[in-house]
């Protein structure tokens, strides 16, 4: 049950910083969503949008700040 507890905190810790940064990313001009490569295509009554260069950089990041988390941990 304490693994449960601490699973539970470190998923909120983390979702607090998640927030965070879409805080301060909101206020910045980054053009997150609006990269080369983001498809938007816009139709008569419709609006599809994927941001396809957003999720591969996202992803990246992603990967690098579990990496060294990872690392630091052992």
């Amino acid at each position: 049950m304490g693994e449960f507890g601490r699973l539970l905190i470190m998923s909120g810790v983390v979702l607090l910083i998640v927030g965070w940064v879409f805080l301060v990313f909101g206020r910045t001009n980054l053009p997150l969503g609006r990269l080369p490569g983001d498809l938007l295509y816009r139709g008569k009554n419709t609006v599809f949008y994927f941001p396809i260069a957003s999720s591969i950089l996202l992803s990246v990041l992603l990967s690098l700040v579990f990496y060294l988390i990872e690392k630091f941990r052992h």
